[in-house]
């Protein structure tokens, strides 16, 4: 039994841009505080079409950090048979004070999520164009700034905003680090190909690399080797930061042990 007013939702709502803000930069669709509900939990542009059954989390430079703490929190432990009932909580304060974790969530969102490059600009790209050998400028360098500390107050409603969220750039673990290497790699092999869209987000690199079957559903595997290599780099890397990142999802309240 719970507190019914002591759910994870009831936590993230108030934080919620609003929807007449033009600087938004994704959403998630929220439905259910359980493990059932765990695949409805994606990161997806905020003009994608969504399940009108569920709410919808707005995301903007505001809120980027706890919109990525709820969904690594939700998505790090795999649903299975005997969680499927388990609640997720209201945390309690201590995460607020554990920037290591806050950035661990922010790197398990930034190669989690579902953006695609049809829905309109990709503000995701955690990476400069220096940084993977880009043919070309990014249409947006939200992401690269914000974790460099260099959002700048520009008054005119931009996506960055009104004022400055932070002045110093962002400290990321051993494991976060690793992910951002196997993902700058994946980067890297994609934007070398003559046919890249160098605004591509994670989704379409996976999209350009493995393709759809005639359901047009998106294949599982790819036919290129060194594309399977660096995802499976980037896979294990990740699983490496949800085991981090897993035992402050007990400390922290957002699951009872």
């Amino acid at each position: 039994a719970y507190d019914n007013n002591r759910y994870i939702n009831d936590w993230i709502k108030p934080f919620r841009a609003d929807k007449k803000d033009i600087t938004i930069i994704g959403k998630f669709p929220f439905k259910g505080n359980d493990f059932q509900n765990q695949n409805m939990i994606q990161i997806v542009h905020n003009m994608m079409p969504y399940n009108t059954e569920a709410g919808q989390f707005l995301i903007n430079s505001s809120n980027l950090i706890k919109a990525a703490i709820y969904f690594a929190v939700r998505k790090c432990i795999k649903a299975t048979w005997l969680n499927d009932r388990d609640q997720f909580l209201h945390p309690n304060k201590k995460w607020q004070k554990d920037k290591p974790f806050q950035n661990d969530c922010l790197t398990f969102a930034l190669f989690n999520n579902n953006i695609q490059i049809k829905y309109g600009i990709n503000h995701w790209i955690p990476f400069t164009e220096y940084e993977v050998n880009a043919p070309d400028k990014f249409a947006s360098h939200f992401m690269s700034q914000f974790i460099q500390g260099k959002l700048k107050s520009s008054g005119n409603g931009n996506v960055f905003g009104k004022e400055k969220i932070h002045t110093e750039p962002l400290e990321f673990s051993a494991q976060a680090q690793a992910v951002f290497n196997a993902g700058r790699e994946l980067w890297k092999y994609y934007l070398a190909k003559p046919d890249c869209n160098v605004n591509a987000a994670l989704y379409d690199i996976k999209e350009y690399f493995q393709g759809r079957n005639e359901k047009g559903k998106m294949n599982n595997k790819s036919e290129d080797e060194q594309y399977t290599i660096l995802m499976n780099a980037l896979k294990y890397s990740l699983k490496e930061l949800s085991k981090k990142i897993e035992p402050k999802v007990y400390e922290y309240g957002f699951l009872m042990q």
